[in-house]
């Protein structure tokens, strides 16, 4: 007993002794964690990874007023323009008139969100009020005091002088946003005038893009306070180049370059990138371009300068502009890119595709794809003002190959990440109207509806394009009996009033014969086309009947024995000095013979007649041999002569014909 107790206890404290052990190993490998420092916005960007979009949404923009919901794309743009507008209007109250905006009652106080002060707050004539009516970007009240200072006798630093001239060359000739703003109260409050009741603006309107010509006014403030400067420094040079290229002087800005190296000093890269811009205004030839050019970028090698993303992006640009030297050029300047370890942005590759893939002549394939691999691995990052128009640039590209398998790589790697923000409401919209109009040219149909399901209004809204290249989709895969849904949609996007829309979908629907349901639903919706065609007498652009869109209606209505509203409708012919064709004479005549209608298609032969059809003697002929007329309806119809020039001009255009 004692030998077994002895055993128990010893097999026991070897059993603690073993797990002491592993703890101390366990506790030996534990490695305490840094602390995590999460993002403020990692819970909202968790959340909504959860959600899904809502194909039946619209843009998250317009969410926020459902009765001002746009209903296609011109309607989306007018009311985000009018949402910026709004925007815009609540700057200007809030900067203008600080005064009643005063009151703090938010909590808690945020200062970035609370009223800026614009009005300068130091007197008197001397450089610390000069500095601060150029941080308010006053132009026209920072040159006379800087004229005032001069005719003091003060002399002002070469510092503030610096930034007056930045000032001045980055606005140009122009004024700055608050000056124009503060100008206009100014005249209306001397004038007494509203500024709700002025109805004509003090400047033209001006839309789209400025003009190329130059907008750099000779001898304008700049180039005198430049001129009258004591003492310049490479700062004072390149403000005044990147001023010049900026507003269009770009021969000046060449002549201040020179002048520049002249005085022994160097540019900096921002200098050289609105150079290297500014090339295309100085020289007309793609040749000179391009060594012009590289004289540039030899100087930057010169003195030193290392150039950055926007020095090889603006030398693309250039190239777009010198034929077929950018395209024997441009893989070389994307493969010193490489060699300096500058990762190209989406402006690079925009302008890379450009140059290859012109719409006259399209480059190889293996471009767009190589530059689809390298877009596919990253998300990027705005870095240049042109990378916004990639995604359009590319997905036209796949259009003009008619590549679909690349359309599908580009909008994969559009959805990436944030690459999705490149696209603006604008570019949006263009983006998916030609990756619509590519899928409905490549894909089954099957598949383009899907993608028109899922795509409005949440990503989109269809263009009149886009809706014919649907209907020429359903109707190479022979599935017209979807087209009732398309004109329900075209109603809601307001394109029941185009006349070529309308007489597409007319003429589809009335080409072939359809099984009964079908040409039920074909029937409602040219009766709903044929309502808008008499509402819109009210307006002042009203639509008018076309002899086809006449002819198709009556066919459709025909074909579901809708003998009276078929009637109807070929009575319009007259009232619209049109004709009607065979197809639709003898159309007609079928319903009336369907319905057993003989007194209708005694009716059709007169008009025939007194229309001075061709086919009248041939109308007449299908009624007394395809109707069971009573003895007065068979002398009503023996009363009809056709006219014999007419019946004689059938029988001769038939024997030419045969």
């Amino acid at each position: 007993m004692r030998s077994g107790k002895s055993t128990i206890m010893c097999s026991s404290s070897s059993t603690a002794q073993k797990a002491a052990e592993n703890i101390e190993d366990t506790q030996e490998e534990i490695v305490i964690p840094r602390r995590k420092t999460w993002d403020k916005l990692a819970v909202l960007q968790t959340l909504a990874s959860t959600v899904n979009r809502d194909p039946t949404a619209a843009h998250y923009m317009f969410q926020d007023d459902p009765y001002l919901m746009p209903r296609n794309s011109a309607n989306a743009r007018l009311l985000s323009l009018s949402k910026e507008s709004g925007r815009n209007a609540a700057k200007y109250i809030i900067k203008q008139f600080p005064q009643y905006f005063d009151k703090i009652l938010a909590e808690p106080n945020v200062p970035c969100l609370m009223p800026v002060t614009l009005t300068p707050q130091l007197e008197g004539v001397n450089e610390e009020a000069l500095r601060e009516r150029i941080n308010l970007r006053m132009m026209k009240a920072s040159v006379d005091l800087f004229d005032q200072l001069l005719q003091a006798g003060t002399p002002v630093s070469l510092e503030t002088t610096n930034s007056l001239l930045d000032l001045l060359c980055f606005y140009g000739d122009g004024k700055s946003v608050q000056e124009e703003q503060r100008e206009e109260k100014e005249d209306l409050e001397e004038s007494g005038v509203n500024a709700s009741e002025q109805k004509t603006p003090k400047r033209p309107l001006q839309r789209g893009p400025r003009s190329s010509g130059s907008r750099w006014r000779e001898n304008n403030d700049a180039e005198r306070i430049f001129k009258i400067m004591p003492e310049r420094n490479a700062h004072s040079y390149c403000t005044m180049i990147r001023g010049m290229a900026k507003h269009g002087a770009s021969a000046k800005a060449y002549d201040m370059y020179t002048e520049l190296l002249n005085e022994r000093h160097k540019a900096d890269v921002q200098t050289f990138n609105a150079l290297i811009g500014a090339v295309p205004f100085l020289k007309d030839k793609s040749p000179e371009r391009w060594e012009l050019v590289k004289v540039f970028l030899n100087h930057m090698v010169q003195q030193e300068v290392q150039p950055n993303l926007l020095t090889f992006n603006a030398v693309l640009k250039t190239l777009r502009r010198c034929g077929g030297i950018g395209r024997s050029v441009a893989i070389s300047v994307l493969k010193e890119m490489e060699a300096l370890k500058i990762e190209p942005s989406l402006a690079t590759y925009e302008h890379l595709l450009f140059i290859f893939y012109r719409a006259v002549d399209l480059g190889p394939s293996s471009i767009i794809s190589e530059v689809l691999e390298d877009v596919e691995k990253r998300s990027f990052t705005a870095q240049d003002p042109d990378d916004a128009n990639f995604f359009a640039t590319a997905m036209q590209v796949c259009c003009d190959l008619k590549d679909i398998k690349l359309a599908y790589r580009l909008n994969k790697a559009m959805e990436k990440g944030d690459n999705w923000k490149f696209l603006d409401m604008s570019q949006l919209n263009s983006y998916w109207s030609k990756f619509f109009s590519l899928l409905c040219m490549m894909e089954q149909i099957d598949v383009v509806l899907k993608w028109y399901r899922e795509m409005p209004p949440s990503l989109f809204y269809p263009s009149p394009k886009n809706i014919v290249d649907l209907l020429q989709a359903l109707d190479a895969a022979n599935h017209l009996e979807a087209i009732p849904s398309v004109w329900e949609d075209m109603k809601l996007l307001g394109f029941n009033r185009r006349q070529d829309l309308l007489e597409e979908i007319l003429s589809l629907m009335s080409r072939d014969t359809h099984p009964e349901e079908t040409q039920l639903a074909f029937a409602k919706c040219a009766e709903d086309i044929k309502n808008v065609h008499e509402q819109s007498w009210r307006e002042q652009a009203p639509l008018a009947w076309t002899g086809s869109a006449l002819g198709h209606v009556a066919v459709l209505f025909s074909r579901v024995g809708r003998t009276q509203d078929a009637w109807k409708v070929i009575e319009r012919f007259q009232q619209a000095n049109r004709i009607p064709t065979d197809r639709v004479m003898d159309e007609f005549l079928n319903c009336a013979k369907q319905t057993n209608s003989p007194d209708e298609a005694i009716k059709l032969v007169k008009l025939a007649v007194s229309l001075g059809l061709a086919s009248a003697q041939r109308l007449k002929s299908r009624a007394e041999k395809e109707f069971e007329l009573s003895e007065s309806q068979r002398k009503a119809l023996e009363s009809i002569q056709p006219d014999s020039d007419s019946s004689d001009s059938d029988s001769d255009s038939d024997s030419d014909s045969n």
